[in-house]
């Protein structure tokens, strides 16, 4: 039997409800009631999961119904729950916002419905008066599972709140846990899409705590954490089961091994690492993988990097912001995404990065590059202000600012034949990586070596510049729909041990 903790969602009605506010204010009330929580973010954002491990100090992790299949999405909500004692997760978007806006798949429901965790909805209450009841009565109704609990009304007053809470428990039975007044400190400022860096707002800790406070006076909380434990009452299970650290290690071999369709053996077991100095039959040195990791590239998947370490790469952090050089005795070069274009400055000062990164690459180092990585690979790299900057010189080309989000959803790219295998042979089906954009550049050299395909529309466009020893473009891989990718770049280091 799997570990099972209270676990709840903080999910809302539209986008820029407040469920990121409301999430993070629990989250502290949590830590202030001594309990140990662990935090998920439904869907790709690489943000939200940043300021969860602002108040929590740990990481968070994306869950991704996309991405991911339902055993899957299992395992690795599991996988984080030993030491823990509370799970929370942060829906994304409207509640029923899946794929294309229109199809379940992808949505904060359907990741609910997978982990059969119940839901406190967030609701802009702003501007409304009894309104608010038929819109939530909406959601109700349109909740095949029973799993909404509770819901929040955010941006309202409390005597508004005093007042229409009894109508909303009368007429739709559900609990009116309380309210969020309208306070303009709270505002969470947005760059792009709501992408911006926790360490980049102004008192950020004041506005955490200030949250924090604001949800212990005026919400329930403590009802808030009976939805929560609710999870296991309904199933008649006690909340004092003891989480065992042990039990973590079995976990991951759960979520990354044949039981899951797209995790093979293979590649997470322990005893089948294709680099591993213990077992025999294996190459004896592992890969030194440079991974850029600093203000500018800092949007990674756990899961991508986890699934790098499970083969038996070794990771190497560094900073093309702030060291000079590539990291010494490596064989390959990781450049997630990030905000390249707000550092750019600092990026082009730093010449002696930018060159010992450009002779790597000349010497066929093996590469990946991602959306703002990518972006660092140009020539120049124009920013929303006009300015151009120099950038690494390793794609003739020129990145510069749109004005709008590019591209911007889930994909599926499909690989080049022969990528992740020896020779050519012939596969019945194109072999595909999910992936997702967004990014608010474009550049005049976007690649043609693959395809990418909207899963809902069809639409499809060519992409990346891949070779033998390199693959390069805007999508955001989640390595783990395509195990054979990360073999295939790890093999490719090879010739570099």
């Amino acid at each position: 039997m799997g570990l099972k903790i209270p676990k709840v969602m903080i999910a809302a009605v539209k986008s820029g409800s407040g469920k990121t506010t409301v999430t993070c204010a629990f989250l502290k009330q949590l830590l202030c009631r001594k309990k140990h929580p662990v935090s998920f973010k439904c869907g790709p954002d690489y943000i939200d999961p940043m300021f969860h491990e602002q108040v929590l100090k740990i990481p968070s992790k994306n869950l991704d119904t996309f991405f991911s299949d339902a055993l899957q999405i299992q395992a690795l909500y599991e996988m984080e729950l030993p030491g823990h004692d509370i799970a929370v997760l942060e829906g994304v978007m409207g509640l029923y916002d899946g794929l294309g806006g229109i199809r379940e798949e992808g949505s904060s429901y359907h990741l609910a419905k997978t982990l059969d965790v119940p839901i406190i909805l967030v609701v802009d209450a702003r501007g409304m008066g009894k309104s608010v009841i038929p819109l939530i009565a909406g959601f109700l109704q349109y909740d095949e599972k029973k799993l909404i609990k509770g819901v929040i009304l955010n941006r309202t007053s409390k005597m508004f709140f005093d007042t229409i809470a009894p109508l909303i428990e009368e007429e739709l039975a559900i609990k009116a846990l309380g309210c969020i007044p309208n306070e303009k400190e709270l505002t969470i400022s947005s760059r792009h899409l709501g992408l911006i860096l926790p360490e980049e707002m102004e008192e950020l800790n004041f506005q955490l705590e200030k949250a924090g406070q604001l949800l212990e006076k005026y919400v329930d909380v403590d009802a808030m954490i009976g939805i929560a434990e609710s999870a296991l009452w309904e199933k008649g299970e006690t909340v004092t089961e003891e989480v065992k650290l042990e039990e973590k290690e079995d976990l991951e071999e759960k979520a990354y091994s044949g039981k899951v369709t797209i995790f093979s053996q293979a590649i997470f077991s322990g005893k089948n690492k294709l680099y591993d100095r213990e077992n025999s039959g294996t190459n004896t040195i592992p890969p030194r993988i440079a991974v850029a990791k600093d203000e500018a590239f800092c949007f990674y998947y756990r899961d991508n990097l986890r699934m790098l370490e499970h083969y038996g790469a070794e990771l190497v952090f560094f900073s093309p912001l702030h060291d000079e050089k590539l990291p010494e005795n490596i064989h390959g070069l990781l450049l997630g995404g990030g905000y390249p274009e707000l550092y750019a400055k600092q990026l082009e000062e730093n010449e002696s990065m930018r060159k010992s990164i450009k002779e790597a690459l000349e010497q066929q180092l093996p590469s990946l590059a991602e959306c703002g990585g990518f972006m660092y690979l140009h020539d120049t790299l124009t920013d929303r202000e006009g300015t151009t900057y120099q950038m690494a010189g390793v794609i003739p080309a020129e990145c510069q600012y749109m004005g709008k989000l590019v591209r911007f959803g889930y994909v599926e790219v499909q690989l080049p034949q022969g990528l992740t295998e020896k020779g050519t042979a012939e596969r019945p089906e194109p072999e595909k990586i999910k992936a997702h954009e967004f990014h608010y550049f474009d550049s005049t050299a976007n690649g043609e070596d693959c395809i990418a395909t909207k899963p809902v529309t069809g639409r499809s466009w060519k992409c990346i510049h891949a070779s033998d020893d390199h693959f390069w473009g805007f999508p955001h891989l989640y390595y783990p729909s395509d195990p054979k990718f990360v073999k295939w770049f790890l093999e490719r280091t090879e010739k570099h041990i």
